[in-house]
């Protein structure tokens, strides 16, 4: 089993800034990619960005030049700067996770998502 963490969401108002952050533990040899996905009502998950081990990061095309995706490998952390937050950001965000377990099993985990909300 691969567990995935999440913390930093909350309330915050247009303009302002918020950090996530999602943890991995459990059997985990390695993790290829990182990222993040989000959810709003009445849509379908979508995905925010993503990092593999070696830094090569994606993002959505509506969250470029205000989110920015990092990892600290060594803690298999992933974390999401999100600046010039927009009412349009309200979502769940999901933390995912794709890599090998200690068995060399192939695995693809999600967090339990955390409530992002952008209102004044």
């Amino acid at each position: 089993q691969v567990q995935l963490v999440e913390s930093g969401g909350g309330l915050v108002q247009p303009g302002g800034s918020l950090r996530l952050s999602c943890a991995a533990s459990g059997s985990v040899f390695s993790i290829n990619t990182m990222g993040w996905y989000r959810q709003a009502p009445g849509k379908q998950r979508e995905l925010v960005a993503s990092i593999t081990s070696g830094g090569s990061t994606v993002s959505a095309d509506s969250v470029k030049g205000r989110f920015a995706i990092s990892r600290d490998n060594a803690k298999n952390t992933v974390y999401l700067q999100m600046n010039s937050l927009k009412p349009e950001d309200t979502a769940v965000y999901y933390c995912n996770a794709i890599g090998l377990r200690r068995n060399l099993v192939k695995f693809t985990s999600w967090g339990q998502g955390t409530q992002v909300t952008v209102s004044s």
